[in-house]
């Protein structure tokens, strides 16, 4: 993942702090807070051509020192403080014989993430959001879970931003 590219990657670590908030329990606080110490900053590493460095400043390490923090603590937040608006809204847009529960936690992470930020009415449109998010699941996931994303993150858009989604002339 490009360095140029920092809502990108405030995004992706949104995700990954939501999954690990979700796999260990702790609360949002506690994972941005280790996220922006240990995973947002740059740390004194050498060069990733250097012989012997043990860490790379690449996102695959864990590590995104080029990330807008700022972005990625505010849709930690939202996803927190609007759980339980946002976890009903995407369960809706689901199959009844799929329950949120079934849905892989790296995916139920994303789609968090992508409803909170189209949540936020000072956020770019619906399309951006929904694009950057497919991106980002492009590197998560194959075909098949893309397309779910696909799907889902466009009915969640038009359910947060209906404004966005003008209706087709006939």
């Amino acid at each position: 993942m490009s360095t140029e590219r920092p809502r990108t990657l405030a995004r992706v670590a949104a995700i990954q702090a939501l999954y690990q908030g979700e796999q260990t329990n702790e609360t949002a606080e506690t994972v941005i807070d280790q996220f922006i110490r240990h995973r947002l900053t740059t740390h004194p590493l050498p060069p990733i051509n250097q012989p012997g460095n043990p860490l790379a400043h690449s996102i695959e390490n864990g590590l995104s020192p080029h990330a807008n923090a700022p972005l990625f603590a505010r849709i930690v937040r939202l996803v927190t403080t609007q759980q339980d608006q946002i976890d009903p809204l995407i369960a809706n847009l689901l199959p009844e014989s799929w329950p949120m529960l079934r849905l892989d936690p790296v995916l139920r992470a994303l789609l968090r993430a992508a409803a909170a930020e189209l949540w936020m009415s000072d956020g770019p449109p619906a399309r951006v959001v929904i694009n950057e998010y497919l991106d980002i699941a492009h590197g998560f996931f194959a075909d098949d879970a893309v397309q779910l994303a696909n799907a889902l993150l466009d009915r969640i858009a038009r359910a947060l931003r209906p404004a966005d989604f003008p209706p087709s002339a006939a």
